[in-house]
């Protein structure tokens, strides 16, 4: 568990379950991820949030506001295992709609690149997400990951037919050094 000024960031609880699975049915909530995810689905990936959090010593947080405990969504690292330049590890996040808009996904996602670096060790952190989801690219510029345009690509789980503004994707990343250079610069520990 870490906190931060606003969030409390942790594991999982039984108790999350229904917000979650009422977040990742929320099509607007879902509209860059090919649609609303069934609860039989949602419930799943908690399953897996934890396997991973076990097998790797890190994963996704749930996150809760610390002044009213409401969760708001989820932010982390997680394994990606679809850009065409190799395996990678993801920071992450989907909020629910009513927590848009307040600095809370940008605020966690700085802690989860504080966990891969000096925690977990990791050399390098990506992000990557269709080029229309404006709002998940303004995060990933925030929290200082850049650019990486050789590395975009069309990502394979994606139903072209269906959507085919999402397939495209685009890479921002930050290594370890960058990021030490930064937390430097701007006095942050």
């Amino acid at each position: 568990m870490r906190t931060t000024r606003r969030l409390v960031l942790r594991g999982f609880l039984e108790a999350d379950r229904e917000p979650f699975a009422r977040m990742n049915a929320d099509p607007e909530v879902m509209r860059h991820l090919q649609g609303p995810m069934s609860r039989e689905r949602s419930d799943a990936f908690v399953r897996r949030i934890g396997v991973c959090w076990a097998e790797r010593g890190y994963g996704l947080w749930a996150l809760e506001r610390r002044d009213s405990g409401e969760f708001l969504g989820y932010t982390g690292l997680w394994p990606a295992d679809v850009l065409p330049s190799g395996p990678a590890v993801e920071v992450g996040w989907r909020l629910a709609r009513p927590a848009w808009g307040h600095g809370f996904a940008t605020e966690a996602a700085t802690e989860a690149l504080r966990l891969a670096f000096t925690d977990v060790g990791l050399d390098e952190v990506v992000s990557f997400t269709p080029a229309v989801n404006t709002a998940s690219l303004g995060v990933m510029r925030r929290i200082g990951l850049r650019r990486d345009p050789g590395r975009d690509f069309d990502h394979p789980r994606v139903d072209a037919t269906a959507y085919p503004e999402l397939v495209r994707h685009l890479v921002h990343a930050l290594d370890a050094s960058a990021w030490r250079a930064d937390v430097a610069r701007s006095g942050r520990s």
